[in-house]
């Protein structure tokens, strides 16, 4: 598997984990619903573990453009490999967002007198 195939791969399961458990959680109509802040944590955790399962062998399991920043500010990536591995990140994060959008459309349009709800399965804001 190369790093860009790596990177994209995990990045894409990364959210499509994290993004699936909140989706479970706060929309309306699915077997998790209201099931609290430890389920979504506890989902995110494992979703962090199979990205870096998945990329680490492969590309060191950035999975975010802030960490290949960082690196790359640090001295200890190549800023030659950069654009692609953000490229990689945003193809997967994109894939996994779409693939919860996809898996949980049905419970999106039941829950569509809760926009914040909706908005939490992608973003946090202020509580």
């Amino acid at each position: 598997m190369t790093p860009f195939i790596a990177e994209l791969i995990g990045t894409m399961l990364l959210i499509l984990l994290g993004g699936g458990v909140v989706a479970n959680v706060v929309l309306k109509g699915t077997k998790g619903n209201n099931s609290g802040w430890i389920v979504i944590t506890t989902g995110w955790a494992l979703a962090v573990f199979v990205g870096v399962v998945v990329a680490g062998p492969y590309s060191g399991a950035h999975l975010s453009p802030a960490v290949t920043l960082g690196l790359a500010i640090a001295g200890k990536f190549e800023w030659a490999k950069v654009p692609p591995f953000i490229a990689a990140q945003f193809i997967g994060a994109m894939s996994g967002a779409f693939l919860v959008w996809a898996m949980h459309k049905d419970h999106f349009d039941r829950s569509s007198d809760d926009p914040g709800g909706q908005l939490a399965v992608f973003a946090t804001g202020p509580a």
